[in-house]
């Protein structure tokens, strides 16, 4: 038998124009992303971002979820100019996924050309001794991990300039595909929010 399945469309909102036009968004985020349509998704976790407010977006793969917390962060950082330090841990349940997600701000990084002000760095525990060392002279703002790395960022001794860069700085926590933090692991993670 044929199969028939329907392919989820979004609805249209705002555009990235129109929000800073609103003055919801700094206009350094036209160059970073583009200006294009969002998605009423998007818009509305992006303006509960700027306006500091916690919000979860569940939706289909490639509506452009990342968007909503990247654009929050990047906006908080092109807006307030904050001092060095991780402003925001984005935590993947998979390495590929960091590193696929490390790949796509390094395009927006270039998307925006010279003088990207935000910096980036994953912390997986792959890194030699070089890296991490280039991590605790210059903390990123962004920083991407999987929940077990931050689980012993936050016990070990030898990570405690990070602990003291989240207790100065830290301003976002985000967990990429949280639906799949259940059971044991969910308790788990739930702890580790708690601790951190």
């Amino acid at each position: 038998e044929p199969l028939i399945q329907f392919n989820p469309a979004y609805k249209d909102a705002a555009g990235i124009d129109s929000l800073i036009s609103e003055d919801i968004l700094h206009p350094d985020i036209r160059k970073t992303f583009g200006s294009y349509t969002l998605f009423e998704h998007q818009e509305k976790a992006i303006r509960k971002g700027a306006e500091g407010k916690s919000f979860v977006v569940t939706s289909g793969t490639g509506s452009g979820k990342s968007l909503t917390f990247l654009g929050t962060v990047f906006n908080h950082i092109f807006r307030e100019k904050p001092p060095k330090g991780v402003k925001a841990i984005l935590v993947y349940p998979m390495n590929a996924l960091i590193n696929s997600q490390e790949e796509e701000i390094r395009k927006y990084a270039d998307n925006y050309g010279d003088g990207f002000p935000v910096t980036f760095r994953k912390y997986t525990g792959q890194e030699n001794q070089e890296e991490r060392r280039e991590i605790e002279a210059d903390p990123p703002d962004i920083l991407l991990t999987n929940y077990m790395m931050l689980e012993l960022i936050l016990t070990r001794a030898g990570e405690q300039y990070l602990r003291d860069s989240f207790s100065a700085n830290l301003r976002y926590l985000v967990f990429d595909e949280l639906h799949t933090y259940r059971g044991r692991q969910g308790a788990d993670v739930a702890m580790l929010i708690r601790r951190l």
